[in-house]
């Protein structure tokens, strides 16, 4: 039998659907590895632990996006299945996490493969609609439109339901199996992952006005009397202050540039 109770595998598989529906509806981000990750922790009394390999796993995920008729690797598959496996493993140290997010790359590209399925089956759905929308029939319409959606969550709940439905002992036994210069090269390559995700943040953010901020951040980081809940309460101060200046600006009053040419065109937005 799993360790994962009846009701929380409900749960789990509640979280899996939603996180297959934000996989294409992006609403309200249920499939980022942080959230999905998260939830599954919770559901399963594990949270530090989905909270963890969410971390881990967002980092990787950043990487991930659509590019024209060019789909990502899923995000929801992979956060989801690598979660459960993580919480099945009961490893909830770094090499539990290395493990975890380096299963969850092939389970990215499988979740790509089943998105490609209901996407052709949703080709269908879409001609049964335009049938509809001739006919003024709107209920039909909103039918299909809502059938398609139900197909996307389950193409996450089904293979979480599956995995589940494997004991606990059975994944502890095939984790373990795993010969040393395996997990030592997953440890290497989690390390990796982490690097590089923060290297793509500090290259979508970094400006000369930021970068302070950035130094300011892992000197506070050091500290470590000050919990996250101080930490990001130091942040949000930060920024009030920085938006306040640079109302004011720096002449008189005057509004100056940035140096950014993106950045003065949202702040004008």
């Amino acid at each position: 039998m799993s360790d994962i109770s009846f009701i929380s595998a409900i749960l789990v598989v509640i979280v899996a659907f939603f996180a297959g529906l934000e996989g294409i509806l992006d609403q309200f981000q249920f499939h980022q590895p942080l959230v999905a990750c998260t939830l599954i922790g919770l559901a399963t009394g594990h949270l530090e632990a989905g909270i963890m390999l969410g971390g881990s796993l967002q980092m990787l995920a950043l990487a991930w996006a659509n590019i024209g008729a060019a789909v990502a690797p899923d995000a929801a598959l992979a956060s989801v299945a690598a979660a459960i496996i993580f919480i099945k493993g009961g490893d909830y140290t770094n090499v539990g996490i290395n493990v975890a997010t380096a299963a969850a790359i092939p389970l990215a590209v499988a979740g790509l493969f089943l998105t490609m399925i209901v996407r052709t089956i949703s080709v269908a759905l879409v001609h049964t609609a335009d049938n509809a929308a001739k006919k003024a029939d709107f209920a039909a319409v909103e039918r299909a439109h809502l059938f398609a959606l139900v197909l996307q969550g389950l193409r996450i709940a089904i293979p979480a339901a599956m995995l589940l439905a494997v004991p606990a002992d059975v994944v502890r036994n095939a984790l373990g199996l795993m010969p040393d210069w395996l997990n030592h090269g997953m440890q290497v390559g989690g390390g990796m992952v982490v690097a590089v995700g923060y290297a793509m943040v500090i290259n979508m953010m970094a400006t000369r006005e930021v970068w302070p901020f950035f130094a300011l951040g892992f000197a506070f980081a050091a500290l470590s009397d000050l919990t996250l809940i101080a930490l990001g309460t130091i942040g949000v101060a930060f920024a009030f202050i920085y938006l306040n200046l640079s109302k004011q600006g720096g002449n008189g009053g005057g509004a100056t540039g940035s140096g950014d040419p993106i950045g003065d065109i949202l702040e004008d937005y």
